[in-house]
């Protein structure tokens, strides 16, 4: 019986306070894998200063059109500057648009081949789940078998919970749900879609239902509760010093230097790798 479970640093290059996380991470803990944003402002440090000190690295490449500066002329994901301006809802709500779509695929086109400039890629995933919209996750496939990419996330998480009842006191909880039952309805068009093209992708993916209160105990019940042979990818948003963006970011890197939940993934059964070494 085989188990895999990745730990995946979502938003590599976006400053370079994630991205020394991504470097104490991998080097002090057992961060297997991150993603690189294209258009983060760190990008360049990323892969010039880190990534040639983690060889055995995982990278995906973070599809962005959430935030940021775009790559391309993309007036309908764009301001005036050329800032991306749309949240979750308005991409979805356009994502009906032949000329909305061009756009998000030209923007990712330009994105996948920056970072393929400097590195291989094992994996693509998004900033905001915003692959996860059915007509999107059809252009990341096409984009995917284009530059011979393996894997593509899917955001399937299965319900559980932790004995925690701040957490589930939380205003973030609520909202948190409703993003697992609309991700899990949209992983299950997903991932016929990824079979069809050849794509691989995870089973289970742990980080949505407990979105903004990440730490040791989420991936430790989240992965207790998955059964049999499976693929589970965590995100997570690591900050090595805790005034860069927020404590939660803090805590969040603070999983990959847990040595006890390292423990109980492998008592678990789980082996700890990446998309890289799957490929």
């Amino acid at each position: 019986m085989s188990k895999k479970f990745i730990l995946n640093a979502d938003d590599f290059g976006m400053s370079k306070a994630f991205n020394r996380a991504v470097l104490e991470g991998y080097n002090n803990g057992f961060l297997s894998s991150a993603s690189l944003c294209a258009n983060g402002k760190a990008f360049n440090a990323a892969v010039n200063e880190i990534l040639p000190e983690c060889p055995d690295l995982g990278l995906g490449v973070h599809l962005n059109i959430i935030e940021g500066k775009a790559l391309t002329k993309a007036d309908m994901l764009t301001d005036k500057k050329g800032k991306f301006n749309k949240g979750f809802v308005s991409l979805l709500l356009n994502s009906g648009n032949e000329k909305f779509l061009y756009q998000v695929e030209q923007e990712f086109r330009a994105q996948i081949e920056q970072v393929l400039k400097y590195a291989q890629v094992d994996h693509l995933d998004s900033h905001v789940h915003v692959h996860a919209i059915p007509n999107i996750f059809k252009i990341v496939c096409r984009l995917a078998k284009d530059y011979n990419i393996s894997y593509v996330r899917t955001q399937y998480e299965e319900f559980y919970i932790i004995p925690s009842l701040k957490k589930h006191l939380s205003l973030k909880y609520p909202v948190n749900i409703l993003k697992v039952i609309l991700l899990n309805h949209f992983s299950a068009i997903n991932k016929k879609v990824a079979a069809a093209n050849g794509l691989k992708t995870n089973d289970y993916l742990l980080g949505v239902g407990y979105t903004g209160m990440m730490d040791s105990d989420a991936i430790a019940f989240g992965l207790d509760a998955l059964e049999g042979e499976c693929i589970a990818e965590a995100l997570i948003h690591p900050c090595s010093y805790i005034r860069a963006k927020s404590d939660q970011h803090y805590n969040e890197f603070l999983i990959t230097q847990d040595r006890a939940l390292e423990d109980k993934i492998k008592r678990l059964e789980f082996e700890i790798t990446n998309y890289k070494k799957m490929v």
